[in-house]
């Protein structure tokens, strides 16, 4: 294990220096476009002036046969414009692939200034996370790198969601997590062809009632554990969580539902696979406007935190001074993006 006096050494010789604290920005939601089809990636830079993340694919959804237009059609993007706030990060290949190598190397050394973010998919444990930052560290090195890229690890496999604390701590690159419910759900052999969301047979039934023939089932969400895994792990190391891919594109109202569930339980944000899902992530993960005016009468009564303040009729205290603090803070990075919000948060 490496000794913490060691943790924030560059692992290269000319490597920039590791960030000690994630930059401060709204990560509502992660946006995912395919950068081979020329069409979709025309409209990028509008598109991005929604979002307060972009992240190119190159792993699933992109044909074997499209794999190098689309790390081609990235770097061409990324090399054309500036997408000024929106967070710009790209998915490579599972590190098993025969992909992953060029990935790396030519993304870093074409666009490694521009691009934030790596997103590994499939991370099973801290060892994949120690060669990815090794490799890294090379290439910024070679290629004159000013800025540390930062890695992102998607838990898509039972062995990953088993290792996710050491995941967490493998390295000062760690961005955050995702959640990949479809390859999970494979890796787990759970009986769902769903992505993400829940599914009509897992529920429960409630006790029998005189007089009523039949017992009402209550839908339960499948994901609730993972997320509440990721969560823990993923805050106890300062780093960000996220829920993945909802793949019923139509079924805005259950994305919406899934969503909210991930927010509620402390997510960042999400990701969106189409442009309906960036205005969901965006209402779910900005908080609500009451909430917000509610949480800033609680600061503003017990400046310090200290103490007892009754608001309302509620007695407040440390704690929800605390609770009102995570909202406050979040709303005032969502206010930097988004001028009516701000407005009607009163800033």
């Amino acid at each position: 294990m490496k000794l913490p006096v060691h943790f924030y050494k560059p692992l290269a010789i000319g490597a920039p220096q590791p960030l000690r604290e994630l930059p401060v920005r709204p990560e509502r939601m992660i946006h995912f476009f395919p950068p081979h089809i020329e069409k979709i990636r025309s409209k990028a830079p509008e598109t991005a002036k929604q979002c307060d993340v972009m992240c190119g694919n190159l792993e699933d959804a992109i044909p074997i046969e499209s794999k190098d237009a689309a790390r081609a059609g990235f770097i061409d993007l990324l090399s054309k414009h500036d997408f000024g706030d929106t967070a710009m990060w790209v998915r490579i290949n599972a590190l098993n692939s025969p992909w992953v190598l060029d990935d790396l190397e030519q993304i870093i050394k074409h666009v490694g200034n521009k691009v934030d973010v790596i997103m590994i998919p499939k991370v099973e444990g801290p060892w994949d996370i120690h060669f990815v930052d090794q490799y890294v560290s090379l290439l910024e090195a070679k290629y004159n790198i000013t800025k540390p890229i930062l890695l992102h690890a998607l838990l898509e496999t039972a062995q990953g969601v088993t290792n996710v604390e050491a995941i967490c701590g493998a390295s000062p690159r760690m961005h955050g997590l995702s959640l990949g419910p479809a390859d999970l759900a494979a890796s787990r052999g759970m009986k769902t062809t769903r992505v993400g969301g829940g599914h009509p047979g897992y529920g429960v039934l409630v006790d029998e009632e005189e007089g009523k023939p039949t017992r009402a089932f209550y839908q339960q969400d499948l994901w609730h554990y993972t997320i509440a895994r990721m969560v823990d792990a993923a805050v106890a190391h300062g780093l960000h969580s996220f829920y993945g891919p909802f793949g019923d594109l139509k079924d805005e109202a259950a994305c919406e539902a899934q969503f909210r569930n991930a927010f509620l339980m402390g997510c960042s944000g999400a990701w969106s696979l189409a442009p309906n899902q960036i205005a969901i992530a965006k209402r779910v993960f900005s908080p609500d406007v009451k909430e917000v005016l509610f949480a800033k009468r609680i600061l503003d009564a017990m400046p310090d935190g200290s103490g007892v303040a009754t608001i309302d009729g509620k007695m407040q205290d440390d704690a929800t001074w605390k609770q009102a603090k995570v909202i406050v803070d979040l709303a005032r990075l969502v206010a930097r993006r988004d001028p009516e919000l701000a407005a009607a948060y009163g800033w």
